[in-house]
């Protein structure tokens, strides 16, 4: 699914280079569960941010589905992230004026779908996390596990080949966090290619591998008993 090649990504500040990415080579198979930790400075979320096609490597080669990357135009990348790509952020990133359906529909938009067969994917997708008694109601008179709950489905609605999660859990409760966790969980027995970045060992315990990182590099690869958590009632 994933495919890493010397990748090295450089910020120049002034007449200063800054290595954020120094060296990295690894894959992500279909199906797996990764998270990606590491300390601040590490350069986790600028590996997320090339791994989700909203920033380019200043050398190396990033192969999504054995596609080329950078040797993709940029309506093809819009593409990739819109089709095959699904997004989960810490703070959600929802329109405040709109409920719930209409939230999940936004990255169908941009589809070949119209617009009745779209919301009849939203409501599925909002059902499927949980959320079917909600469906109307906008973020504001929600819970914020409920908006992460919108979120997944939102990133799930256009049945991408990965979903890219990045601190999914920093903004929610122990309780709340646990709910949503399972709920990846489900997803990734069901098939779904998930690669999560968090701080939290807890949460990237939930995993099969992880990726930790230090100063732009790899300093281990583990490989974990994925744990199996149930919902706190």
């Amino acid at each position: 699914m994933i495919k890493i090649e010397n990748l090295k990504k450089i910020y120049q500040s002034g007449e200063v280079e800054v290595a954020a990415i120094r060296q990295l080579d690894f894959t992500i198979a279909e199906n797996e569960f990764v998270a990606i930790m590491g300390p601040s400075g590490s350069g986790k979320s600028t590996l997320m941010n090339i791994l989700g096609c909203l920033d380019q490597p200043s050398s190396g080669n990033y192969y999504l589905d054995n596609n080329l990357v950078s040797s993709m135009s940029d309506d093809e990348l819009a593409k990739v992230r819109n089709r095959d790509i699904g997004f989960v952020f810490q703070t959600f990133h929802l329109q405040p004026r709109l409920d719930a359906i209409r939230n999940v529909m936004l990255p169908l938009r941009y589809s070949d779908v119209d617009k009745e067969a779209a919301k009849a994917r939203s409501i599925a997708m909002l059902q499927r996390v949980g959320l079917g008694e909600r469906m109307e109601h906008r973020p504001s008179e929600l819970s914020g596990g409920q908006r992460q709950r919108i979120a997944i489905a939102r990133a799930l609605v256009n049945e991408p080949k990965i979903i890219f999660a990045d601190e999914p859990t920093g903004n929610l409760d122990s309780k709340t966090s646990i709910e949503i966790m399972d709920l990846f969980t489900e997803l990734h027995n069901k098939g779904q290619t998930i690669v999560l970045v968090t701080h939290e060992r807890e949460i990237a315990d939930y995993a099969d591998k992880i990726i930790h990182m230090r100063d732009g590099l790899i300093e281990e690869v583990e490989y974990v008993q994925k744990i199996h958590c149930t919902r706190a009632s």
